[in-house]
């Protein structure tokens, strides 16, 4: 696919804790699916609306998707569109940046406005 980067949303105590085990194992939906749900950039907003409406204290996780090797596979879900699914742990050397995913007024989730351009 692409070697622009992809997203993943977890819990802020989460990702501390990847960070001291040097590795991701997924959140308990993504270990119960098998795998860990990624979104691209045009996809992330409403992967986040879907499935974290009204979640605080999350952060964005920004990853190569080439420092995954073979255990990434892109596979066909909603609409028909291809998503990123990790068949594995996320090894926290291929997070290339961390943000904070606050909620705005509106409720929804205010994402980093340069999300393509890393």
């Amino acid at each position: 696919m692409s070697t622009k980067l992809i997203y993943h949303m977890c819990r802020r105590d989460e990702w501390l804790a990847a960070e001291g085990a040097g590795h991701y194992p997924g959140s308990s939906q993504d270990r119960a699916d098998g795998f860990i749900h990624f979104s691209t950039a045009e996809q992330i907003v409403e992967s986040a609306a879907r499935h974290r409406s009204g979640q605080t204290g999350l952060v964005l996780l920004a990853v190569d998707p080439e420092a995954l090797g073979a255990a990434l596979k892109w596979e066909e879900s909603r609409g028909g569109a291809l998503f990123p699914h990790l068949y594995g742990a996320l090894p926290v050397t291929a997070v290339r940046r961390v943000d904070d995913l606050p909620l705005g007024a509106d409720g929804r989730h205010v994402f980093p406005t340069d999300l393509g351009g890393l």
